[in-house]
């Protein structure tokens, strides 16, 4: 099970590579000061005592360089060992090397990199050479021990060749998780490149089918996290949870957010590690409050939904960036969660119950249901994990 409390450091947003879709880089990035990550583990040490996952997030993390890491685990390892804390790094793997790899082994920190894939479609998007480059790092990530999953990002383009990248993954028995293109409060380039909800609701009821009918033959970390929050009543993911207070991003100076996808943004700051600020300091400035007025939104919106005790209105990021950082509405993409949520529900309580109706969404009947396939066993393997 996931850690309630998630701390995401951002050492740059700095990144040599260039997707075409990306919002979360920013050339010329500071670089983190070990410094710091020190003072991260002096503002943590009495802020709260819940086991702990810290993810390096960027940008590049990698930039950092080996020291940077044979520095900072220590610290935050030995520093917070009350609060047992485990690791995760998000990276496109170029710049690993043997050398960070045996600091990051030594850890045991999993990675997750990002391929879109097969080489020809990833490249597109990503930009001529991203595939090998990211391939080779994964080879030397598994030469030492580390554990490597795949973020697919699908986009306007990608969703039309899904079959085939199911496939890939499928065939390459790589663990898949998958993000929609998404726009920016950064910049508008990335529109270009988004998903429309429709298709995302599609998309997942596509790979659910999949995913039964090849169960054991591929892992799809976010269909696994959807059918746990039907399955326990209550969100597995930052997505579908009331995340302020449970999650923050720390930037390069030490900023405090309240995610990683508002780095930079001064407007969104809540504090500064170096100052050690409480829940309570936290959440007093205008950023937290402007966040928490989030769940009035969804109290308002989704009240009489049967999904809200674990969908909670979806990301308040997505919420607004269609409204140019106003907060007027829930997550756009509440019509693919609200898609998949009653797919699951609906297969769940046919299988169970047969005409009986379970809170979660209506129960379709009738043959074409009866033929689809079943999730009983996909729920005793997420439920076991």
């Amino acid at each position: 099970m996931k850690n309630a409390f998630h701390v995401m450091l951002i050492p740059t947003l700095g990144c040599p590579a260039r997707c075409s879709y990306c919002w979360s880089s920013e050339p010329g990035s500071p670089i983190m000061r070990v410094e710091t990550v020190y003072e991260v583990v002096e503002w943590l040490k009495n802020f709260r005592d819940d086991r702990v996952t810290f993810t390096f997030h960027g940008g590049e993390p990698l930039l950092a360089g080996a020291d940077f890491y044979r520095e900072a685990l220590p610290l935050l390892s030995d520093g917070l060992a009350h609060m047992k804390p485990e690791f995760a790094m998000q990276t496109n793997l170029w710049l690993l090397t043997p050398e960070i790899a045996d600091i990051l082994a030594k850890y045991h920190v999993p990675l997750g990199t990002s391929i879109d894939g097969p080489r020809e479609l990833n490249d597109l998007q990503r930009g001529e050479g991203y595939f090998d480059r990211t391939m080779k790092g994964y080879e030397l990530a598994k030469a030492h021990g580390l554990k490597v999953s795949f973020i697919c990002t699908f986009t306007s383009h990608s969703v039309k060749h899904k079959e085939e990248i199911f496939n890939f993954f499928k065939d390459h028995r790589f663990t898949l998780k998958l993000h929609p293109a998404l726009p920016s409060l950064r910049t508008n380039t990335p529109h270009l490149w988004t998903l429309d909800p429709g298709e995302y609701g599609d998309l997942l009821v596509y790979l659910l089918d999949q995913y039964l009918e090849h169960i054991g033959e591929i892992e799809i970390m976010n269909i696994n996290d959807l059918c746990r929050c039907v399955f326990t009543r209550r969100g597995s993911v930052c997505t579908f949870v009331d995340c302020m207070g449970s999650t923050f991003a720390i930037g390069p100076d030490g900023a405090i957010y309240p995610c990683y996808r508002f780095v930079g943004m001064p407007d969104f700051v809540m504090g500064n590690v170096e100052d050690h600020p409480t829940m309570d300091d936290l959440s007093k400035s205008p950023a937290w409050k402007f966040m928490q007025h989030y769940l009035d939104i969804v109290e308002q919106a989704c009240g009489e939904c049967s999904h809200i005790r674990y969908c909670r209105g979806g990301c308040p990021y997505n919420a607004i960036v269609p409204t140019d950082g106003k907060m007027h509405g829930v997550d756009p993409h509440c019509t693919a969660y609200r898609r998949v949520f009653d797919e699951i529900s609906d297969r769940f309580n046919s299988e169970l119950f047969g005409s009986s109706i379970l809170e979660g969404g209506p129960l379709l009947g009738g043959p074409e249901r009866a033929k689809r396939p079943g999730i009983m066993a996909l729920m005793h393997r997420t439920m076991l994990r």
